[in-house]
């Protein structure tokens, strides 16, 4: 399994997917980026693990990992891009443990908000980065203040506002549209609601 290593270039607006944003991830010893589309709760978790200084009043859930791992002598040694389906990025946590490696199936933006924490790299398999990189990164805007909470504050209460107040009257294949992108976003609790809908539209028929 060839490998390749990433940093984070960015984070920017993503141009494809509305309310969400684009990870660029950019080998290190090449020209080549790989976007990764991750929602803003993501981004942030990220964009606080890129900002050394900032401290939060308690510890968030990667700094709660982190502080587990550590309080048990858990190393998190790298983590992996290891998989590509249908626009969706999956990744493994490579931990050690008594010198035993273990690896664990993760989020892409959970791991990589991780591997900041434990100042881990982070590796793509190749042919995942030839399939889905590219060199200009022209497509996707400047990049956004992810730390500052006010911006999010607004974000959130725009990303509710379009949120559909009745989904009982959305036509099924718009609700079928709904939950890819859905789950391309990694909004996943807003896909199990689209998912449970469907079925009780099976249901019933």
């Amino acid at each position: 399994m060839e490998l390749v290593e990433l940093k984070i270039q960015g984070i920017s607006y993503s141009d494809n997917t509305s309310g969400a944003f684009a990870l660029i991830l950019q080998e290190t010893n090449g020209n080549r980026k790989l976007p990764v589309v991750i929602g803003g709760f993501e981004a942030q978790a990220i964009a606080i693990g890129l900002e050394k200084k900032i401290k939060t009043t308690r510890p968030l859930t990667h700094e709660l990992f982190k502080r587990f791992a550590d309080k048990f002598g858990i190393k998190l040694n790298h983590i992996i891009i290891n998989k590509l389906t249908d626009g969706v990025f999956f990744s493994n946590i490579v931990c050690e443990d008594n010198d035993k490696v273990i690896k664990i199936d993760s989020r892409t933006s959970d791991a990589i908000a991780l591997s900041l924490r434990f100042n881990a790299p982070i590796f793509v398999k190749k042919n995942i980065l030839d399939e889905a990189g590219f060199e200009d990164d022209l497509k996707y805007s400047e990049e956004v203040n992810l730390t500052d909470n006010n911006f999010f504050d607004s974000k959130e209460s725009e990303k509710k506002s379009h949120k559909p107040k009745d989904i009982k009257k959305i036509s099924t294949n718009k609700i079928k549209k709904m939950l890819e992108n859905s789950i391309e976003d990694e909004d996943y609790e807003m896909a199990a609601k689209l998912r449970d809908e469907l079925n009780l539209r099976k249901s019933i028929k």
